[in-house]
């Protein structure tokens, strides 16, 4: 049996790769926009709505592939204190945005985690870390995105916290690997129990 990273997302494969799991990385073709729209109106918490989308990403790879595979699928949503939910930034003037809104406040990153088999969902796990970003002057955003603008365009909360945005944080409740896109020991642990990995 094998694993299928249902992602094409940077962080989560190397985060597979330097942990050793063998496995392959296939997008999960979701439109991820429309689904949400679809969620607007029923008022989900997040925890839910980052749990439905990696169980959709999921389910919807493992119909296109063929032969025994577990198939992970992974979504972040990032939180504010408020109840403000923040997605990835569609531009540099959108990300400004975000980590103005962010600057001074905490908020919570859920990573959610999904795997399935035959076509349906076997094992899943939430996380949440908290984040307490420090207040960011205009001059501290302006060269963080000069740095860090287009990578972080496929991050929500607008980081790479393994990059230049460890900067943004003045402390962190929560685990690492869930900040970087999804609980990753939690996922080795069930890796383990279905003999991908070496227990």
């Amino acid at each position: 049996m094998k694993l299928v990273l249902a992602s094409q997302s940077a962080s989560r494969r190397a985060m597979l790769d330097a942990a050793g799991v063998p496995h392959e990385a296939v997008a999960s073709g979701l439109d991820e926009e429309s689904v949400k729209a679809g969620f607007a109106d029923l008022d989900m918490k997040a925890r839910d709505v980052a749990d439905a989308l990696a169980g959709m990403k999921a389910v919807r790879a493992a119909s296109r592939i063929d032969g025994d595979a577990l198939v992970l699928g992974c979504d972040s949503l990032a939180v504010l204190d408020d109840g403000t939910r923040l997605d990835k930034p569609e531009s540099r003037d959108q990300a400004r945005a975000h980590l103005e809104m962010l600057s001074g406040r905490r908020h919570d990153l859920i990573s959610a985690a999904v795997i399935a088999e035959g076509g349906r969902p076997v094992w899943r796990q939430v996380s949440r870390a908290k984040m307490f970003m420090r207040p960011l002057s205009p001059a501290f955003i302006d060269e963080y995105l000069d740095a860090e603008w287009p990578a972080i365009s496929g991050c929500v909360g607008c980081y790479r916290l393994e990059a230049r945005g460890v900067q943004l944080f003045a402390r962190i409740d929560g685990d690492y690997f869930t900040i970087l896109g999804m609980p990753l020991l939690a996922i080795l642990d069930y890796l383990r129990i279905r003999g991908i990995m070496t227990a």
